[in-house]
C-alpha cells in the first residue's frame, strides 16, 4: 500500500512537472520572449517561502482550530448522552458508599447561580477527593445488574474514534466498565471477605472519582454553552435533598 502511494505521488509529481513546462513551452511559442519567463517564474519561486508561511501557520492554525472546536463540540454531545444515560444516575448510587458524601453534597450542591469561580473551586474539590468507602449503603446485586444492563452502551462509547482525543473521559469508561466487570464475576456479592470487600470499594471509589471530577467539567460546559440544559441539571443532580425536575420558581 505504501509503495502505491508513493508510485501515485510520483506520478501526480511528474505529471504537473509536465504540465508546467508545457504551458512554459506554449507561451515562448507564441510571444517568444524567454526574458519575460524567467522574470516571472524566478519572482514566482521567491513568493513560494512567503505562500509556505502563509498556508503553513496562519490558515492550518485557523483550520486546526475549527477542527478542534468542532471535536469538542462532538465530544461533549457523547459525554452529555453517558451522564443522561448512565453517568448521573451511577453518581447518586454511588453516593452513599462514600465516607464523605455530606461534604460533596455541600461542596457540590450546584445552584443556577454558579459562576466560573464557583465551578472551578468544585472541579479543584473532586479533583482532589480522596477517601473511605463502605459497601454497606450500597446494594451491589442492584448495582450490578444497574451495570451490566448498559454494558453495550459503554462499549458503543469507547469505539467512538473521537474519545482518542479525551483521555480522561476514556479513563473514566474504562473505570466503569472495570467495577461493572468485576461485580459481574462474582458467583455472589454478599458475605465478602475482608480482602475482595477493599478491593470492590478501591473499584467504587476509582469510578466516583472520576465521575466526579468530568460531572462537575461536563456541568460547567453546560452552564456557559446551554443554559436550558444546565437548569435541568441544576434541578435533578444528585447531591441536594430532594432532586426534582418541576420548577418551584419564577
Amino acid at each position: 500500500m505504501a509503495r502505491q502511494n508513493r508510485s501515485w505521488l510520483a506520478i501526480l509529481a511528474a505529471s504537473l512537472v509536465a504540465a508546467s513546462a508545457a504551458v512554459y513551452a506554449i507561451h515562448y511559442a507564441i510571444f517568444r520572449d524567454s526574458h519575460h519567463i524567467f522574470l516571472y517564474l524566478v519572482g514566482d519561486i521567491a513568493f513560494l517561502p512567503l505562500e509556505v508561511l502563509i498556508v503553513g501557520l496562519f490558515i492550518e492554525r485557523i483550520i486546526t482550530l475549527r477542527e478542534k472546536r468542532a471535536l469538542a463540540h462532538k465530544l461533549n454531545m457523547v459525554i452529555g448522552a453517558f451522564f443522561s444515560e448512565l453517568g448521573t444516575p451511577l453518581l447518586a448510587e454511588l453516593l452513599p458508599a462514600l465516607a464523605a458524601s455530606g461534604e460533596i453534597r455541600q461542596r457540590l450542591h450546584l445552584e443556577a447561580s454558579w459562576n466560573k469561580e464557583d465551578f472551578s473551586r468544585a472541579s479543584r474539590f473532586a479533583h482532589d477527593l480522596t477517601c473511605a468507602v463502605d459497601l454497606g449503603p450500597v446494594d451491589l446485586t442492584v448495582l450490578r445488574t444497574h451495570l451490566v444492563d448498559h454494558r453495550q452502551f459503554i462499549l458503543r462509547l469507547l469505539e467512538n474514534p473521537n474519545l482518542m482525543e479525551h483521555d480522561r473521559f476514556t479513563d473514566l469508561l474504562w473505570a466503569v466498565l472495570h467495577l461493572e466487570e468485576e461485580l459481574e464475576a462474582r458467583t455472589s456479592l454478599k458475605d465478602l471477605r475482608p480482602a475482595d470487600q477493599a478491593h470492590l470499594e478501591n473499584d467504587i471509589r476509582r469510578a466516583f472519582t472520576r465521575l466526579l471530577a468530568e460531572w462537575v467539567l461536563y456541568v460547567g460546559h453546560l452552564k456557559e454553552n446551554y443554559p436550558y440544559l444546565f437548569s435541568l441539571v441544576a434541578r435533578i443532580h444528585p447531591f441536594q435533598d430532594t432532586p426534582s425536575a418541576e420548577v418551584t420558581s419564577g
